[in-house]
């Protein structure tokens, strides 16, 4: 499926038939929900929310309120997020969410735009560090810099959920450069003779913006060739989402165990990742939100 690209973009072997499975599996699981599209809606949906609270210029005045109810929606971030918001006064926090979706139209500086995120949350974050009680060795430190690597997939969602079509989705479950891991590996053919068997290989591709949108831009022919044709961008958010749910499934909800533990149900992972497990109602209004470590019934228009 790879495309002739320039020589600045990524070259992207992704394997056909691994594809196709995960499609027809999305496929089948969504029809008792009423079908594909009505989970794409969902998705959209989740989207507006995002768009309501920091679109247009309204990060300049997010409150922590109303940056509390997306929280919910942001899987890999709700989680691990909680250090930050007890330790960070909410301004400090507010202006970086201001300077990662200021002018973000211009995606030219979009890795750049991260970094600095990134970097800027890190800081506070080891500002308020305290020192080591007693007992405590400097593993327990590594563990709590390593736990700060969240704020790459915050910034991933502020920015695909506000601006999507500028934005693919870039979170690490997408594709982690330092694991070597992510959806990318799951759907890889090996060009060099290997096929679909790419457990044992380390693939050389950046999890840089170009990367994902690339990849975006090949899952949407997939699609497209496939009888997809309204939507797409929630079509390709799906798609991923079955992908590396299939992934947490076979793997026995080991990876991420935390954030996707639960079994039966085809599509839980798909929408645990997705941030759709945690509101109730047909519409996602403020009052439908539940507190991210709270018990909450899935989303009606998936359900």
């Amino acid at each position: 499926m790879s495309k002739g690209l320039t020589p600045q973009r990524p070259v992207l072997h992704l394997s056909g038939t691994k594809l196709s499975i995960a499609l027809e599996r999305l496929i089948n699981a969504s029809e008792p929900l009423g079908g594909i599209e009505r989970f794409a809606e969902a998705v959209r949906l989740k989207s507006t929310v995002f768009q309501d609270r920091l679109a247009d210029g309204k990060a300049a005045t997010l409150s922590r309120a109303s940056f509390d109810e997306i929280v919910p929606l942001m899987s890999t971030v709700r989680r691990r997020i909680q250090p930050l918001l007890q330790e960070t006064p909410w301004p400090e926090i507010s202006a970086a969410i201001e300077a990662l979706l200021f002018r973000a139209h211009d995606t030219t500086v979009a890795n750049s735009r991260i970094s600095t995120f990134e970097s800027d949350l890190r800081l506070k974050i080891k500002g308020a560090e305290p020192q080591l009680p007693v007992g405590e060795h400097e593993s327990d430190r590594q563990a709590h810099r390593t736990s700060e690597r969240f704020l790459r997939d915050l910034a991933a969602e502020l920015l695909h959920n506000t601006l999507p079509e500028h934005y693919p989705l870039m979170h690490r479950w997408i594709w982690d450069t330092k694991a070597n891991s992510g959806v990318v590996r799951q759907i890889w053919h090996d060009p060099n003779g290997g096929g679909d068997d790419v457990d044992h290989i380390v693939i050389d591709l950046s999890d840089t913006y170009e990367t994902h949108l690339v990849l975006r831009e090949e899952l949407s022919q997939f699609l497209s060739d496939n009888g997809v044709f309204r939507d797409m961008l929630w079509h390709v958010d799906l798609l991923c989402a079955q992908i590396y749910g299939d992934y947490i499934s076979a793997q026995g909800g080991a990876y991420l165990k935390a954030d996707f533990v639960s079994e039966g149900d085809p599509l839980e992972h798909t929408r645990r990742i997705l941030g759709l497990d945690r509101v109730a109602g047909k519409r996602l209004r403020a009052k439908h939100f539940i507190d991210g470590e709270a018990e909450a019934p899935p989303l009606k228009l998936i359900s």
